[in-house]
């Protein structure tokens, strides 16, 4: 009895010291990120910062994955072969987008084949924009222009961001980004300047599908979004959604004029006042709908990338069998 009376308050001081050594902890944390510095992989960081950037950094990597796919499906049909290479090329990106993510995720203690479950199994999220389908080639150039402009938009903060394997990867991808948004916004142009009346159609009508998905990228409004808050008072987040949806409208605007297109929202307009466009209301059912798991090809592109997994076993055995050949002979 005495005994386990001793076990209990040693238990108690135990749980003490613990509590007083989490909270030091959490106060140089809090102090480093107040003052702007980098957190490393092996650096100290509370439970949910390293939750919340997992959720965020995964969900980065599975859209690029599964971003190649409604591309990839024009790689075949491209009109040129000039067009063909940049596809080709842009698709190979994203994927290479998709590795630096999943190694920025692997630092924060989950392996790559636990994210990838994640997905497969449904639990994981990616971007709602890659639920909608191609209908022509001139959605290729759509998503080169509006979906990779609204991705440099939230992209080019997370350089910032406060955990730095995450920023780190960033600054390569927003540079790749920046090329994938020029050779869509240049097919367009190519198509509207010296095409015929039907291909200008095509590209009036690929932006029509295209612009108020683009628009829901951005996540919610901030008075709706749960996690934007306690990601901008840890450095995750820079900048807010709307203040994101805010310039990227401001930004569309001038280039669609160049373009010769009209964006279709016919709220569209100048407010002197705010020095900014005043844009529509975005039908926030269609997205959460989407998110959901209910958007035109949810289903279909979670299929294609399970079946690409699964028929790519093969290959990982082989890879993995070869490098346990290499290691045994580098170890005789």
């Amino acid at each position: 009895m005495y005994t386990q009376a001793m076990d209990t308050e040693a238990a108690e001081n135990a749980k003490a010291v613990t509590t007083l050594e989490e909270a030091q902890l959490q106060q140089r944390f809090d102090a480093r990120i107040d003052a702007g510095d980098f957190i490393e992989a092996k650096d100290w960081m509370p439970d949910n910062y390293r939750k919340t950037l997992l959720r965020q950094i995964s969900q980065h990597a599975h859209s690029e994955i599964v971003g190649m796919l409604p591309e990839g499906n024009w790689i075949g049909r491209a009109p040129t072969l000039k067009r063909k290479a940049i596809l080709l090329a842009k698709v190979q990106d994203e994927g290479g987008h998709g590795l630096y993510l999943y190694a920025a995720g692997e630092t924060l203690g989950t392996s790559r084949d636990q994210m990838i479950d994640a997905l497969h199994s449904g639990k994981a999220k990616y971007s709602s924009i890659f639920n909608y389908p191609t209908l022509s080639w001139a959605d290729i150039g759509t998503i080169g222009w509006l979906v990779d402009g609204a991705a440099i938009m939230n992209q080019v903060p997370i350089c910032r961001c406060s955990y730095a394997p995450y920023a780190r990867a960033m600054i390569r991808i927003c540079r790749e980004e920046s090329f994938h948004q020029r050779q869509g916004y240049d097919s367009l142009l190519v198509m509207m300047k010296d095409g015929s009346d039907a291909q200008r159609a095509m590209v009036q009508d690929a932006v029509d599908r295209w612009w108020w998905p683009c628009l829901m990228m951005f996540g919610p409004p901030d008075d709706q979004s749960p996690n934007s808050a306690q990601g901008m008072r840890w450095g995750i987040k820079r900048v807010s959604n709307d203040t994101l949806r805010q310039k990227f409208v401001d930004a569309c605007v001038q280039q669609a004029e160049v373009l010769g297109v009209t964006l279709p929202d016919p709220d569209l307009k100048w407010n002197a006042e705010r020095e900014h466009w005043d844009f529509g209301v975005i039908d926030w059912d269609e997205f959460w709908q989407v998110v959901g798991g209910q958007g035109p090809c949810n289903r279909e592109r979670l299929e294609k990338r399970v079946k690409a997994w699964d028929d790519g076993a093969w290959v990982r055995e082989a890879a993995l069998a070869h490098a346990s050949k290499q290691a045994m002979k580098e170890a005789a």
